[in-house]
């Protein structure tokens, strides 16, 4: 499955000024939120040891100054740029309608049936690239900086429960209804709607403030004694699948579960969903810090799979 996606031995300059162009240009997002990708990038990277923190920080431009969720947006900024509409299918997974299950097999394709091209097999793909890291610079077969950046957004999408939908209204997009007072569709409410409706409602649209909460709650809080099973991984195949399972199987119970086309959704999915969609971000994070402390770090343990 190491079919090295991406601008393989791609200048650093010319890269760089990709990354500053797509800065510029942002088109709306597709998959969390901003904010979303944002909070899932910030966990990550605090809880990353010392040998992966440096070589994040090795691997992003310099402008950035070390921070990798300055750039954890970026696969949705360049998707539809035509050097990188090969990674528009790479943000979701198409399941069955009703099936309310995921089988790599059967459901990691693109629309055309080309194989691997879903989420679950980009961040399989570009952990294998990234895994490379520590073979040395000379090594051109792979961009790592892009490789770092593809990882990292697919870990916030893979839990984004919507991403991992039903194929006829695709994951949502096509149910429209009102969310509170303003029209939407059902993969918006879960992208964006519910965490900016907290941001406004409880942090005075303070995203580092709804953070700290998020950090709070899986250091010493409700989720503490989880994360320990969050993050454990012995084969990286099937831990990707689990995470995909995970989200279609709330989609199923929470995103589609009474909710008809133009139907208006408001106190009563919001304040059941939050909770939810506040545990996938935190579960993204602490799950792309694990592969990263692997795959980056000065540890032998590495995963039971191929490259």
């Amino acid at each position: 499955m190491d079919r090295s996606w991406g601008l393989a031995g791609l200048a650093p300059s010319v890269f760089v000024l990709l990354l500053a162009l797509a800065s510029i240009t942002v088109p709306s997002a597709q998959g969390w939120s901003k904010e979303g990708h944002i909070m899932t990038c910030q966990i990550a990277q605090a809880l990353l040891e010392a040998e992966a923190a440096e070589a994040v920080k090795n691997l992003l431009p310099h402008y950035v100054n070390g921070d990798l969720s300055a750039l954890c947006v970026w696969p949705d900024q360049i998707r539809h740029w035509y050097r990188y509409r090969w990674t528009s299918p790479l943000h979701f997974i198409d399941t069955p309608d009703e099936a309310c299950s995921f089988d790599y097999s059967r459901d990691c394709h693109d629309p055309h049936g080309l194989e691997d091209m879903c989420v679950a097999g980009a961040i399989h793909n570009f952990t294998s690239q990234l895994s490379h890291y520590r073979e040395g610079t000379s090594d051109r077969r792979y961009n790592m900086t892009e490789a770092l950046l593809f990882l990292s957004h697919f870990m916030g999408d893979i839990h984004q429960p919507m991403h991992v939908g039903f194929t006829s209204d695709e994951g949502g997009n096509t149910i429209n209804l009102r969310w509170f007072r303003h029209k939407s569709n059902l993969h918006h409410v879960w992208d964006r709607e519910i965490l900016l409706t907290a941001l406004a409602d409880y942090y005075d649209k303070d995203v580092d403030l709804l953070l700290q909460d998020i950090e709070g709650n899986f250091t010493d809080g409700i989720w503490s004694d989880d994360v320990s099973s969050w993050k454990h991984c012995d084969d990286l195949v099937k831990c990707i699948n689990k995470y995909a399972v995970e989200s279609i199987h709330i989609a199923c119970k929470w995103g589609y579960q009474g909710v008809d086309p133009g139907v208006t959704l408001a106190d009563d999915y919001f304040n059941s969903r939050m909770p939810i969609l506040m545990k996938r971000i935190a579960q993204g994070g602490v799950r792309l810090a694990m592969i990263l402390n692997r795959v980056l770090g000065d540890s032998d343990e590495g995963f039971a799979t191929p490259t």
